[in-house]
């Protein structure tokens, strides 16, 4: 049962010795939306009291901008869980988030770019 590098107890065989839904307190319904694109980081401003370790990674994960999936991938833990700790962390203000940018379908920049693209593919086959 050694203790891993980040923090997590790990087993070799069994993995993460401490339930997901632990670390978030069984909760599973985040208090703000995030999607899997959404970009987190931190604002430099430390929650008022001590959330656990999971918590402490997350913070020093995003001191840049980081997607929601990269912080569940990081933490091992399942996206649910991770976005409840997120959101935990934009309730005391230690993070902040940006929203994905949505690209219209029918654009006719993503016509063009994706001709651009499959002409290069072409070209070099």
């Amino acid at each position: 049962m050694p203790d891993a590098p980040d923090g997590s107890w790990l087993d070799d065989e069994a993995g993460r010795l401490i339930r997901p839904y632990t670390v978030s307190n069984g909760r599973t319904r985040p208090s703000s939306h995030f999607d899997l694109l959404t970009l987190v980081m931190t604002t430099g401003v430390r929650p008022p009291t001590y959330l656990g370790p999971d918590y402490d990674q997350v913070i020093a994960l995003c001191d840049r901008p980081v997607s929601v999936a990269e912080v569940a991938a990081h933490l091992r833990l399942p996206a649910v869980v991770t976005k409840v700790i997120l959101s935990d962390l934009v309730t005391h203000r230690a993070l902040t988030t940006s929203a994905p940018r949505v690209v219209e379908a029918g654009s006719p920049t993503d016509r063009h770019l994706l001709e651009t693209v499959l002409h290069g593919l072409r070209k070099r086959l």
